[in-house]
Order: structure tokens, then C-alpha cells, then sequence
């Protein structure tokens, strides 16, 4: 924990300081910002707050008193519920505008945590309650050097894995006439092993039907052939097997043969102009050094697709922060399924990844979109065409 870091951020948001509350490990964010190993018995609550100015102070329970023991700051202990909430009031007494895991009508879930009854104690006490959702994004979601790097030797290895996945389709489908979606899937998996890349779940291997459902993946249990004259969706994401490494996530589509079917080029051309837009959007704003919010890149790839009259296709937001998890914390390109204000901040990754998704087929092309102090676009291949698979 950088105590400096988060009091000199407190005093740029205008905010009288940030407090953690913890039971039952809910809320992992505030362990890994305080560096907390997130671990061990948690039956009572506990409650750390760092003011903008002046000292930290924990609030422990004496069975649990050693909880915050690695924590800088005054310790005051409870037992009964009344003398828990007069320690707490006293911490906040010089408080007017406190931040928490809070996010209002749940627009940010991913930042809320924070159960409604402690909201409303701390609200009793005359406190506003604020959201901690940038000072989240800022603490959680920006990279180091070191963990960028580790992003980009991700995406070279998965990029192979996806190229050797496209060519195992073809010689699959020309040796034996198909192949089982869920045998690319495994040799996805086997690829990413033998690479030293890991993932907690994944990858999305989709033939025609299958690709119109977003979130499809197939099983031992469920799995479709692949066949000549079929369209392929490839969802896949990886990082390196070491600590602190972030994930590289894209999806890139196929046809198996020459020719590809009209219906299907077209929809790819109004995903990729909607992706492209996404990119150059969010180059501009970068470049123009104005506070832009995450929901408007959203706004323009939805405006261009809709445009194209295929808005009610497009059921999904339009990116998400990316990190040590595929779903980071950080800001999230969204203005349909939530709308994510927090803007874009130098040392951030998120997701482009917009998706017209049809009866017969669905086409999604994804990219990450890495913000520098000056300058944002993609951190690796961009799929400009479908990939024609030969068998």
C-alpha cells in the first residue's frame, strides 16, 4: 500500500478519505490495495480508513485484533455492536464525503461491494457516501512496465496458438472432412500449455449457429462438427504463467473455403467499421488530453453499427478493462448493460470487441486497446479480413 499515493489521489478527487470494510473476504479489491493477503479466518468485520489528511485508523474486533496488523494507523477494538458503531463514528466525525466499493444503482458492479447496511450506517452518521470506482480504476487497473510487457509477450504466444488453431481446422476438416469444435478447443488449451500461457476459463470455439450465442462453449457433451463451407468464431485469452501477469484477450473469425458468403462479409465489414471507430475515438481523445468517459467510445461503435441497422444485434456492451483477471477493474466501454463514467486513464487496458449477433451466425472481432500517457490503439494483430481456412 502506497499511503502517500492514496492521500495525494483522495485530495485530487475531493475526497475526505477512503473507507475499506471487510467480512468474509467480500471485497478482494480492498485486499489488494491495502496489501492484505486475502486469506485465514474472517468472522468478525473490520474497517480501515485512510483520511485525505492525517493519520489512518483500523477498527478491529478483539477476537480478530491482529487483522490489520501490517496497516500504519491508531487501532481501536470492539466487542458489542454499540461500541462498533461509536468508534466508527468518531473515525468519521471530520468527514463530510466518504469513498467506498459503492457504486450508485449498481452502475459499476464489479466496484460494488460494499453490502446496503453498512452504506446506510455510515450514511446515519450524516456521511455522504461516495463511489471509490476511480480511485479503484486508478490503484488497480494501471499497469506497471513490467506488466505491459508481460502483455505483449501474451499476445505473441496467443496469436500463435490462434494461427496454429486456424490451420488445424483445415487440415482437420481436408484429412477427415470435419472436426469437432471442442478438439480446437483442446488444442487451443494444449497450445496455451505448451506455451506456459494460463487461463481460468475458455477458450470459444463456435461453428455458424453457435457463433450468434456470445457467450457459447463447447464441451465434451456439447460440441458441433466443423465443415467445409462453415463460418468459425475464435474467443480466446491468456497470460503468462508468472505473478502479476495481465490478460491478452481478442476473437477473430474464419471461413472454412474460398468463397465467403455474402451475408457473412458484410456483417464483418459493419463490425470491424464499428471496431475501428471504437480505436480511432479513443486515439483522438487520448491525443487531445481531455477527460473522455469510458461509455462514450461505446456510444460511437453502437452509433456506427446502428447505423448499418444492426443496433438489435449488437446485445452486449463494447469492451472491459483487462488486468490480472480478463475482467479487470478498470473503466469499462459500456453505455448499454451499465454507464461506466469513469474516463480513460493513462497505463489502462480494455477490450473493443463489438458483435452482431444473428439466427444463423454471429460475427465478433475483439482487440485490446492500451492507453499511454499520450497516444491509445491496439496491442497487437488487427483482423482486417476473415480468414479464409484452406483444407
Amino acid at each position: 500500500m502506497n499511503l502517500t499515493e492514496i492521500q495525494e489521489q483522495l485530495r485530487t478527487e475531493q475526497l475526505d478519505g477512503w473507507l475499506f470494510f471487510d467480512h468474509h473476504l467480500r471485497d478482494p479489491i480492498a485486499y489488494h490495495v491495502l496489501g492484505l493477503e486475502a486469506s485465514g479466518h474472517v468472522s468478525r468485520r473490520w474497517y480501515y480508513w485512510i483520511p485525505a489528511h492525517g493519520d489512518p485508523v483500523k477498527l478491529v474486533h478483539r477476537i480478530e485484533d491482529w487483522k490489520l496488523d501490517s496497516l500504519p494507523g491508531e487501532r481501536l477494538r470492539y466487542s458489542a455492536w454499540p461500541e462498533q458503531h461509536q468508534h466508527l463514528k468518531s473515525i468519521l466525525s471530520g468527514a463530510s464525503k466518504v469513498a467506498m466499493q459503492y457504486s450508485p444503482n449498481c452502475m459499476i458492479p464489479y466496484v460494488s461491494l460494499v453490502d446496503g447496511g453498512t452504506v446506510d450506517l455510515v450514511r446515519s452518521f450524516g456521511k455522504e457516501v461516495a463511489s471509490s470506482a476511480s480511485l479503484v480504476q486508478y490503484f488497480e487497473a494501471r499497469w506497471s512496465a513490467q506488466q505491459l510487457e508481460s502483455h505483449y509477450e501474451a499476445g505473441r504466444r496467443v496469436d500463435e496458438t490462434l494461427t496454429e488453431a486456424f490451420a488445424e481446422i483445415g487440415r482437420q476438416v481436408g484429412a477427415a472432412g470435419s472436426v469437432q469444435e471442442v478438439t480446437i478447443a483442446d488444442f487451443i488449451r494444449k497450445g496455451f500449455a505448451d506455451r506456459r500461457l494460463i487461463a481460468a476459463d475458455g477458450p470459444i470455439v463456435a461453428v455458424n449457429a453457435n457463433s450468434g450465442n456470445p457467450h457459447y462453449a463447447p464441451t465434451g457433451e456439447q460440441s458441433d462438427l466443423i465443415q467445409a463451407g462453415d463460418f468459425v468464431l475464435i474467443d480466446l485469452w491468456a497470460k503468462l504463467d508468472q505473478p502479476r501477469s495481465v490478460y491478452y484477450d481478442i476473437t477473430w473469425t474464419g471461413f472454412v473455403g474460398d468463397q465467403i458468403p455474402s451475408d457473412i462479409q458484410n456483417v464483418f465489414e459493419v463490425v470491424r467499421g464499428g471496431r475501428d471507430a471504437a480505436v480511432e475515438a479513443a486515439r483522438s481523445a487520448i491525443r487531445s488530453g481531455k477527460p473522455y468517459p469510458a461509455y462514450q467510445l461505446d456510444d460511437v461503435t453502437r452509433g456506427f453499427i446502428s447505423a448499418k441497422g444492426f443496433g438489435d444485434a449488437f446485445v452486449h456492451r463494447t469492451g472491459h478493462s483487462i488486468g490480472e483477471e480478463v475482467h479487470g477493474n478498470g473503466a469499462n466501454i459500456d453505455n448499454l448493460e451499465t454507464r461506466d463514467e469513469r474516463p480513460l486513464i493513462p497505463r489502462t487496458c480494455f477490450s473493443i470487441e463489438p458483435g452482431v449477433y444473428l439466427p444463423k451466425f454471429g460475427v465478433r472481432t475483439e482487440i485490446d486497446c492500451y492507453i499511454s500517457e499520450d497516444d491509445a490503439g491496439p496491442t497487437g494483430r488487427v483482423q482486417t479480413e476473415i480468414v479464409k481456412i484452406r483444407t
